[in-house]
């Protein structure tokens, strides 16, 4: 009886079999592999969605729109269904990225498209302290738009 959390894709596997096709409940996977319900059902999810590559480490952010994430938490806030079946009508990466968009938006923020994330990150270049001050000022003004300043000051995020 293992205690940590699996993080090899056999052993996510392993439990998403035995919950699905064995019928073992997922209190009783929770004691024998000490993984959350929460885990353990976001792997269900995702096997059931892509199969295995669901179960693997993700090295990219996934990019969603604006018209899906407001359309996402209208569909919270309406009451048509929990985060969890929202996360699987809009293939939604976890609970916690539904979470974060659903505070944003009742905290009075605008959502907006994921952006491309880091990819940018090695395409930069070497700034004077001066331009970084001026940059540093800019993703204040703009709401902290860290993709916005690296498309205007041709930077990297770092």
């Amino acid at each position: 009886m293992s205690k940590r959390i699996p993080k090899s894709v056999e052993e996510k596997l392993e439990i998403v079999n035995l919950y699905l096709e064995k019928g073992k409940s997922i209190s009783s996977l929770i004691r024998e592999y000490g993984v959350s319900d929460t885990t353990i059902r976001t792997w269900v999810r995702k096997y059931k969605q892509l199969g295995i590559a669901g179960l693997k480490e993700r090295k990219t952010w996934t990019r969603y729109s604006k018209e899906v994430k407001e359309q996402a938490v209208q569909d919270y806030l309406n009451g048509t269904g929990s985060t969890y079946t929202i996360c699987d009508r809009y293939q939604i990466s976890s609970r916690s990225v539904l979470e974060k968009w659903i505070k944003r938006y009742t905290s009075g923020k605008e959502i907006k498209a994921t952006s491309k994330g880091l990819s940018r990150m090695n395409q930069g270049r070497k700034t004077t302290f001066e331009e970084r001050v001026e940059i540093v000022n800019f993703t204040i003004i703009h709401d902290k738009d860290y993709q916005a300043a690296i498309e205007k000051y041709g930077i990297f995020y770092q």
